[in-house]
């Protein structure tokens, strides 16, 4: 029987010239039907340690003072089973040759996304993926990345990929929380980041995932899904 399900998606350092190596695109998915329970849940913890339902959770704002929090946020996704997570991390974007194989920054970009999310992506069920708003090309993004993953898979009737949205992530705490578990994977990916707070998020979701999160992890992996890509796995 088909499933439906939510994909969640969010990108770290994407752009060609913005002086940071390490690119990671990401995503949390989950069964479409379990998409309210789990936002209510998060809520629900988003009070339980005295925050208001609107707080945004988010990387940037990984503190001492709201440690204990985002450490519930990580355990709440380990232990739930309808949660998954997958990044394409790129360790080093600027050795690229993207002339070499006649392509541009954004002809490689769409490359990358399919290859983060053809991992997930099955012909017997059925998607709708949600981005979050990077900038002012995020229609132009929408069109063509559904237009890449519909040819892949010979969906050209747009059975299987339903529709791609943009979205605002301070509205869906699922895409808070790709947002989340994105940076800790990208920040690791980048070296320790300064923040003892941000270091102890690291460390639980290396424990918890039992994966370094440097490493490619197995391709069926289904809860913590890891890939290291390197340019020459590419073409």
């Amino acid at each position: 029987m088909s499933q439906t399900y939510n994909i969640y998606c969010d990108e770290s350092c994407y752009l060609e010239h913005d002086n940071q190596k390490v690119m990671a695109l990401g995503s949390v998915w989950c069964p479409l039907d379990q998409t309210s329970n789990i936002i209510l849940d998060i809520r629900q913890l988003k009070k339980d340690f005295g925050l208001s339902p609107f707080f945004e959770i988010k990387w940037t704002k990984v503190s001492p003072a709201k440690i204990t929090f985002y450490q519930a946020v990580i355990e709440y996704f380990f232990d739930n089973e309808n949660l998954h997570f997958r990044a394409l991390v790129v360790p080093d974007k600027t050795i690229l040759n993207h002339a070499e194989f006649q392509q541009t920054h954004d002809d490689w970009y769409y490359k990358m996304y399919f290859d983060m999310l053809k991992v997930i992506l099955s012909p017997y069920d059925h998607y709708r993926i949600y981005l979050d708003i990077k900038d002012t090309r995020g229609g132009i993004k929408v069109h063509k990345l559904q237009d890449v993953l519909c040819n892949n898979m010979y969906d050209f009737s747009k059975e299987i990929i339903e529709h791609i949205q943009i979205i605002r992530s301070h509205e869906v705490e699922i895409m808070q929380m790709a947002d989340l578990m994105i940076g800790a994977v990208s920040a690791f990916n980048r070296g320790q980041p300064h923040s003892i707070a941000k270091q102890n998020l690291i460390n639980l979701i290396r424990r918890r995932s039992g994966y370094s999160l440097i490493r490619t992890t197995l391709l069926r992996e289904l809860k913590t899904n890891i890939f290291i890509w390197h340019p020459r796995e590419d073409l």
